[in-house]
């Protein structure tokens, strides 16, 4: 077999492209012992679920899925239904935000009108990030689809900004989320560029933004200056991100699938479905290439009304059929939106276990979490909250946990699974049994 040099690039019409890692790439005596390396994903749906078609029939490995699950058949022997989770720091906070913004750091944060966001801790997947974040490109990404929401609900005295974020880099930092397809698209390709060039100029275009920001400041009232300082504070968390990927010492790099094996989305997807997929379709891109192994995407922000007119048998928005007041009819609509976004999460198993890596698939090397900060949207109840998660666990079960487990046992469990081990999360009592490989 050919030997190639790491360096290998393609070149045509004036761009250079870096070649996939291949095999060729490395001395036959370790290319098969090469380590694969283990990804992360979590799937964030609003409104929680209707409780009564969620849990599946049955437990332990003798488990039929339940009529909201339905779209995992496919992957009933490679996913987890854990039951009886919660968030104890959130138990009693009004509404969405406090339940929702601190789904992954299983604490609660701050009741704000905006100037002094916090969480109170960081989230789970960015304490992942920081242990192995170096060594890619993108230390994370965080997707979603709604644009930032700033002002106050003043139904419960909170800022809307917080049902914007479920990733937190510090207490005080929640990560900007790309909303964009085209844009993930081509951050990807700037992500891999020759060292430094294309971050320099994100850092350039980040300093105009913030310069903007300052300017425009001084020329607005009170209100509008806590938005503006709303907004900095998280365009702030890239432009450090952008210095972290120009730092001295980042680790060599080749991505190892070519990033051009998915077309350039549309400017503006045609609808909600069809921004949902291509978003799905960059974490798939992402995660095969390697340019990032952690990765949380958001199907909207909290209190997301989103129409599902265009859904067979749905005549109204999430939200209102969430609150379903026991009506039978927007019990049923609530249904048939959960499982929609089963079927999404569906999609992207199924677009990771078919990206292969030697005899395994990126699936096969990933955790991939889909879930809800509710369970019944209509009460904001948080007990027995709706979660799955696949990948490279001991998966093929339905497990049935004593009431009120702290939902930061599970997130210890996943982040042992992927190799960023910790001693303590939030108020965690420890990982939870049978979530791991013997």
């Amino acid at each position: 077999m050919k030997t190639l040099s790491r360096r290998t690039v393609l070149r045509g019409a004036g761009v250079s492209l870096a070649l996939p890692w291949l095999e060729a790439m490395m001395p036959a005596a370790i290319s098969k012992a090469a380590p694969l390396p283990t990804r992360m994903a979590f799937l964030y749906m609003p409104n929680g679920v209707n409780t009564s078609f969620w849990a599946p029939e049955g437990t332990g490995r003798d488990f039929k899925l339940s009529p909201t699950l339905q779209p995992l058949e496919d992957f009933k022997d490679r996913i987890i239904v854990p039951l009886n989770l919660w968030n104890q720091a959130a138990h009693d906070g009004d509404g969405h935000y406090v339940k929702e913004s601190s789904i992954l750091t299983s604490t609660r944060i701050s009741k704000t009108l905006g100037e002094d966001l916090n969480s109170h801790g960081v989230s789970m997947d960015q304490l992942a990030a920081q242990k192995i974040g170096d060594q890619t490109p993108l230390p994370s990404l965080e997707l979603g689809i709604s644009p930032e929401a700033t002002g106050v609900d003043l139904a419960v005295g909170y800022t809307r900004v917080y049902g914007c974020h479920i990733a937190w880099s510090s207490p005080t930092t929640p990560l900007a989320r790309e909303i964009n397809p085209r844009s993930v698209y081509e951050r990807l390709f700037r992500a891999t560029a020759p060292h430094g060039n294309a971050s320099k100029q994100d850092a350039l275009l980040l300093d105009r933004v913030l310069g903007e920001a300052r300017d425009l400041r001084a020329q607005v009232g009170e209100a509008d200056r806590r938005r503006i300082d709303e907004y900095v504070s998280i365009v702030r968390s890239l432009e450090q991100r952008t210095e972290r990927t120009t730092a001295p010492g980042q680790l060599p790099w080749k991505p190892r699938v070519p990033l051009n094996s998915v077309p350039e989305p549309a400017e503006e997807p045609k609808d909600y479905a069809e921004h949902v997929r291509l978003m799905l379709d960059m974490i798939a891109l992402a995660f095969q290439s390697d340019t990032t192994r952690i990765s949380t995407f958001m199907f909207g922000n909290a209190v997301s009304n989103v129409s599902f007119r265009w859904l067979d048998g749905v005549s109204g928005s999430h939200h209102d059929m969430s609150h379903h007041s026991n009506d039978a009819d927007k019990l049923r609509q609530y249904q048939l939106i959960n499982k929609w976004y089963v079927a999404q999460y569906a999609y992207l198993l199924g677009k990771l276990r078919d990206a292969k890596e030697g005899e395994s698939s990126v699936l096969d090397n990933s955790a991939i979490i889909f879930a809800s900060a509710l369970s019944d949207g209509n009460s904001h109840n948080m007990h027995k909250l709706p979660i799955v998660v696949a990948g490279k666990l001991n998966t093929g079960q339905s497990i049935v946990y004593p009431d009120d487990t702290p939902l930061a046992n599970f997130w210890l469990s996943i982040l042992n699974a992927i190799g960023t081990p910790a001693d303590r999360f939030a108020d965690s009592t420890g990982p939870l049994p049978g979530i791991l490989t013997a």
